[in-house]
């Protein structure tokens, strides 16, 4: 299946910008660019308690590999340098390091979870290397004033977290609400938006807390300390690993909650088809692009382009994984970026691009929703849906809501 839907939207895109700009400016490089090559490096948990993500490091190689085969970028091809940090701080560091200093990266991409991109956050900003879309939702992404080269991509957890807790105030008032955190700023961050969302009259809806180490084997015992709260809600705050234990462990112990799984622990393939679908209707989430496993998209024409990508460059990748549909937009956003430059490969351009799209719809995300930010406002992904699990597939139900401004 041929990708021109989305490179026709990608083209017009450039094609917007002024006359020029885009193509006939003379050529200037950073560090990592070339007439012939784009560097760009990202450190992804191909190893250790995330690897669940991996998938999502290999499927943005392979979509900068099919646009290498189509004549690269402007007559460049890009070259992705995707290494293993574990999901260990410590490694992000070093490996990091290694694509600054000597491989010599015009920029960062996606590199993947809070932890370890905290750890990066103050070198890099150092170095004035734009770190760009991180695939965390950690809301210290944006904060231009302190850290300009640190862009992130995903729908923010806090963002997230308001969500849920102004749904639960409007639909669920008496609700006893239980909540289970990674604790780290990823878990800290969407908790603090629930809190957010409920406000001070919701507090008193929270019985129970509790938090886990992305290093403990299980959270098993959170979940039996959290049921004898007698919580009627569960809001579950974790990574694929351990969101499908969490999910297993209510089922298995006869706990029947209203069950929220936040974003980045609701996948069909990585999280519920291990647990068994049976045992996740009802679950709910939010949502901001398309579910490969909703029937509705089955005809989408951007949904079959990706069915193609994945058939033709990505044969190893489980296409019911929503982990690799996000990667796609991803992917699909920095070749954005990267047209925006035109011939200005340098870094403060690259920022610069980076950091005022307009408008950009990407036929992928959830119909009506657009992608923007400005130098002042870093956040491109301000809005998104609620969803429930029917045993099958997500079913998004209700509004898009805009989280500008939470």
């Amino acid at each position: 299946m041929s990708h021109d839907t989305t490179r026709r939207a990608l083209v017009a895109a450039a094609a917007a910008l002024p006359f020029g700009a885009a193509f006939a400016q003379k050529k200037q490089y950073g560090p990592g660019a070339s007439d012939s090559e784009i560097k760009l490096g990202q450190t992804m948990p191909y190893s250790g308690p995330a690897s669940a993500y991996a998938t999502i490091g290999k499927l943005e190689q392979a979509y900068f590999k099919r646009i290498n085969e189509g004549g690269g970028l402007n007559g460049r091809k890009i070259k992705l340098i995707s290494l293993d940090d574990g999901y260990s701080p410590p490694k992000t560091v070093e490996q990091v390091r290694k694509l600054v200093e000597q491989e010599e990266v015009l920029a960062l991409f996606q590199v993947l979870g809070t932890p370890p991109a905290s750890a990066i956050q103050k070198y890099v900003n150092a170095k004035k290397v734009p770190n760009l879309l991180l695939a965390t939702g950690a809301s210290k992404w944006n904060d231009p004033q302190h850290f300009p080269w640190t862009l992130g991509f995903n729908l923010s957890y806090h963002a997230e977290g308001v969500i849920y807790g102004r749904y639960l105030l409007k639909n669920k008032p008496n609700a006893k609400i239980a909540i289970l955190s990674q604790n780290d700023d990823y878990g800290k961050d969407l908790l603090g938006g629930v809190k957010a969302g409920l406000g001070a009259a919701g507090a008193k809806m929270i019985v129970a807390e509790a938090t886990y180490e992305v290093t403990d084997p299980t959270v098993d015992s959170q979940i039996l300390t959290l049921q004898a709260s007698g919580a009627d809600t569960f809001i579950n705050i974790t990574t694929p690993k351990f969101s499908a234990q969490a999910i297993r462990k209510a089922w298995d112990s006869g706990w029947k909650p209203l069950h929220i799984v936040n974003n980045v622990g609701a996948s069909v393939g990585s999280v519920l088809a291990p647990v068994g679908l049976d045992k996740c209707v009802g679950l709910m989430t939010v949502e901001y692009y398309k579910d490969p496993n909703d029937p509705q998209w089955k005809d989408d024409a951007a949904m079959l382009e990706w069915r193609g990508f994945m058939g033709k460059y990505y044969r190893e990748g489980d296409p019911r994984d929503q982990s690799n549909l996000y990667g796609y937009i991803a992917a699909q956003v920095m070749e954005h970026i990267l047209r925006a430059c035109g011939n200005d490969l340098t870094r403060e351009n690259l920022m610069h691009q980076a950091t005022t799209v307009k408008n950009l719809k990407l036929p992928l995300l959830l119909p009506g929703m657009v992608l923007g930010n400005t130098p002042s406002d870093y956040t491109l992904v301000k809005q998104g849906q609620l969803a429930r699990f029917t045993g099958t597939l997500w079913q998004s139900f209700g509004e898009v809501i805009d989280t500008a401004g939470t």
